[in-house]
């Protein structure tokens, strides 16, 4: 579930910081109607926002199969496999993590 849709099915949700210090606009019911919050996104927050929305994530069939053969009781799981993807995983971590120092 999207954050946006889970605020918008909130009916007290509001929008803004209550300490921000910034012109607001309040009609006689205390709802906010105007604010001059501003939300900046770090270089890396923007690649990877660029990244994601350019490329698919996960193959759609593929997933379709799994849950098929796990839902038949076919599906068979590799330790191998399992193995070889959680060591790549924490070879990446580590290099990030050596990149960034």
């Amino acid at each position: 579930m999207k954050i946006d849709q889970l605020v918008a099915n909130i009916p007290s949700a509001k929008v803004g910081s209550g300490t921000a210090k910034s012109a607001k606009s309040v009609d006689s019911t205390n709802d906010v109607t105007s604010t001059s919050d501003e939300v900046r996104l770090s270089e890396d927050a923007k690649s990877l926002a660029s990244t994601s929305s350019s490329s698919a994530v996960f193959d759609a069939k593929k997933v379709a199969d799994i849950k098929a053969a796990i839902a038949s009781g076919t599906f068979q799981v590799s330790a191998e496999n399992v193995a070889d993807g959680l060591i790549a995983s924490v070879k990446d971590m580590i290099q990030s993590r050596s990149n960034k120092a």
